[in-house]
């Protein structure tokens, strides 16, 4: 196996790529289904889309024009989508999945993911909400339609919580990871249960791309701010989801296993002083 198809195995025994696509804020259908197509042929095997990202129709789309430009099945990609926060609740998730179906237009999903822990119409009640959506999760599951389930933005609080009343603990926990936001506590309690993490804005939206040490560590390897940033994500076995809509830099986004961050500047890079933190607090609720 090439390093660029590195999985990890989820607790369940199914394997996630190390490296995904991100597509937040990727809402025109031109651009969606352009890049999304374009990082398949790119190299890319896992997709990430959201219900609240209005853009899961397009994902489908381009995921199968993907497909037709490289002779690969459906059964080759990893597709994520989320449950939003006004959908959760057990009979909510339940259609929530069934339209995040729909909009992809596929039999199953491999990995669906309750979006947020806390929202603002249930602030009080998060920990009965999450449970009944988590419910609906395992129903699903255990009905093939979802490959793996899991959360994304949980601090620890929120984990065990939600592991307090499961059948099925969370196989994966995505959360924002990056140089300068490295959530050490939460990542060293993923870890210790058997959880993966998986990186959302792994370049700090962009914020970090200045930082003065990255710049000097990039210029060592040859290589660009972005790619030493997805590189100490993945050396870590943390699965990064790099975003973009331009194809050099999905290109360059994906060039990250030809060469490996020394344990010096590993070290260096985890110690950085704080940058790039988008300030979603998951404590917050959200819609």
């Amino acid at each position: 196996m090439k390093d660029s198809e590195k999985k990890l195995t989820l607790s369940n025994g199914v394997g996630i790529p190390i490296l995904g696509f991100g597509t937040y804020k990727i809402e025109d259908e031109k651009v969606a289904v352009n890049s999304v197509r374009e990082a398949i042929k790119a190299g890319y095997r896992h997709i990430d889309t959201a219900s609240f990202y209005k853009n899961e129709e397009n994902v489908g789309n381009g995921i199968r024009e993907g497909l037709k430009h490289t002779g690969l099945k459906r059964k080759d990609i990893f597709v994520t989508t989320k449950v939003w926060n006004t959908e959760q609740g057990y009979e909510n998730t339940l259609n929530a999945f069934s339209n995040s179906l729909q909009r992809l237009n596929m039999d199953y999903i491999d990995l669906y993911l309750i979006h947020w822990p806390v929202t603002k119409d249930y602030a009080d009640t998060w920990q009965s909400r999450i449970k009944e959506t988590w419910k609906a999760m395992e129903k699903l599951y255990s009905e093939g339609k979802i490959k793996a389930i899991g959360v994304s933005n949980f601090l620890v609080h929120h984990l065990q919580e939600l592991m307090s009343a499961c059948e099925i603990k969370p196989m994966v926990n995505q959360i924002e990871f990056h140089p300068g936001h490295n959530q050490k506590e939460t990542v060293e309690f993923c870890k210790k249960h058997g959880i993966v993490v998986e990186a959302w804005s792994p370049l700090g939206r962009g914020v970090i791309l200045e930082n003065e040490l990255l710049s000097e560590i990039a210029k060592r390897y040859n290589k660009t701010i972005a790619q030493i940033c997805i590189r100490w994500i993945i050396q870590q076995d943390i699965v990064a989801l790099p975003k973009s809509v331009t194809q050099k830099r999905i290109k360059s986004n994906f060039e990250i296993f030809d060469f490996e961050l020394s344990r010096e500047d590993m070290d260096k890079i985890t110690n950085m002083e704080p940058a790039g933190y988008t300030g979603s607090d998951p404590n917050l609720g959200r819609y």
